[in-house]
């Protein structure tokens, strides 16, 4: 049993609308606010070596990416430490606080208790225009699809490769390309904390469209062996960029940075040199 299985069981109690994308979309005058949750824990998420004020920033940054993949602004933090040592607490708090000065946003609460291990949970709170959001549905058939950055230098830091570890222990939120992206018109859009071949996957199970990767074009870690290289960029977790369709005409987005790595095509499934992509990378098991 892994989490998406998981969340069939949450969809079938809330309903698919409500479970489809990495934040909950409430109006909010002639805005939109998106809102989102994320729990992270000593023994599966804080690598050892992380510093009290890294796991801060960590826990406030990939809350801040599942904002940035709706193309919508970071206003507010709310912050829940679970401790098992009081020590913990003020380097952990530093380190959120931080990020969220980074990326324009403000902790405004949360709540303190003891734990068996340290946990963090973050609710992310932002805003964005009504004809800016962007969805993970809404991609079509001959859309390209892009990435940000460079994918699987997270885990290739688990893998021994250890000139990556800030790639690791502090990741970035893309933040202003996540706006730039909703202003410039891409279709579909999120995270690809789970790597490339999961998050392909997940666009495929809500969009009317397949998705055809060309290998040649996959952006990969650095001063890694090639065949290692591609393994860690489609299915290595950790990374926090923005994978997203854009519509031809609408390329290239001004300002924002990232890689063409293949087309959306008619049908489904996800594909790599024309052939099935298996469906695997960084999930959480039961």
């Amino acid at each position: 049993m892994d989490d998406r299985e998981l969340l069939k069981v949450v969809t079938e109690i809330v309903g698919r609308e409500n479970t489809i994308d990495d934040c909950a979309v409430v109006p909010c005058g002639d805005q939109l606010m998106v809102m989102t949750t994320d729990m992270l824990h000593r023994t599966t998420d804080f690598v050892e070596g992380m510093s009290d004020w890294q796991i801060g920033w960590m826990s406030a940054a990939v809350t801040l990416s599942d904002i940035a993949s709706m193309a919508a602004e970071p206003k507010y933090l709310l912050i829940a430490v679970g401790l098992d040592d009081w020590k913990s607490l003020a380097g952990v708090m530093q380190g959120a606080q931080d990020c969220c000065r980074r990326y324009g946003a403000a902790i405004i609460g949360g709540d303190i208790d003891h734990h068996g291990e340290l946990t963090v949970v973050t609710t992310g709170i932002g805003l964005v225009d009504r004809n800016r959001i962007v969805r993970r549905t809404g991609a079509q058939p001959g859309d390209l699809i892009c990435i940000t950055g460079t994918p699987g230098q997270a885990q290739a830091y688990l893998e021994g490769y250890l000139q990556y570890e800030q790639a690791l222990f502090e990741p970035q939120p893309r933040v202003e390309e996540g706006k730039r992206l909703g202003m410039g018109g891409v279709s579909a859009m999120m995270d690809d904390s789970d790597g490339i071949a999961l998050s392909l996957y997940d666009l495929a199970s809500v969009n009317d469209c397949g998705f055809s990767l060309d290998s040649a074009k996959l952006p990969r870690p650095a001063r890694i062996p090639g065949d290692q290289a591609r393994e860690l960029a489609l299915f290595g977790g950790g990374d926090y960029e923005l994978i997203f369709t854009l519509p031809p005409r609408r390329h290239p987005v001004e300002g924002v940075s990232y890689t063409i790595i293949g087309t959306t095509i008619e049908g489904n499934g996800v594909l790599i040199d024309g052939l099935p992509l298996e469906k695997r990378g960084y999930q959480h098991r039961w």
